[in-house]
């Protein structure tokens, strides 16, 4: 079963339905259905929390994440092991600090797959499956 790593990018685009809302939406209908798994690193969903509050308010960011929640997102925590991984990627591949997370549970596993709005992981798609969301 295919497990999808949402990053940032992925999860603003579904918000503000924006190009590629419909490919998010359709791995979040399998994730309910069973037929797949959805996780994003804990760094990442933080960026979520920073944008939306910065853009919308902190009642409108507390009510946003809580309806994301409820959509069976796992949201993997930064251990000590995975912020050196992701220190030793950033450096390594030169992208940013919280893209090496995303980019370090997609290396998790062969069935992870990275979807991403970001471009900048067309450098490391030697290392996971990333599906990029359409250009706006």
């Amino acid at each position: 079963m295919d497990v999808f790593v949402l990053d940032s990018s992925a999860i603003i685009r579904y918000i503000d339905k924006e190009a590629g809302e419909d490919r998010v939406r359709a791995i979040l209908q399998a994730v309910a259905a069973n037929h797949a798994d959805v996780c994003i690193p804990a760094v990442q969903w933080g960026e979520i929390a920073g944008n939306l509050r910065k853009r919308f308010g902190a009642s409108a960011q507390q009510r946003i994440l809580e309806r994301l929640v409820q959509l069976e997102l796992e949201i993997v925590p930064a251990s000590a092991e995975r912020a050196v991984r992701a220190a030793e990627l950033r450096v390594d591949r030169n992208i940013a600090y919280a893209d090496a997370f995303a980019l370090d549970l997609a290396m998790d596993s062969a069935d992870h797959v990275l979807v991403t709005a970001d471009y900048d992981f067309k450098a490391v798609n030697d290392l996971v499956r990333v599906e990029f969301l359409p250009v706006k």
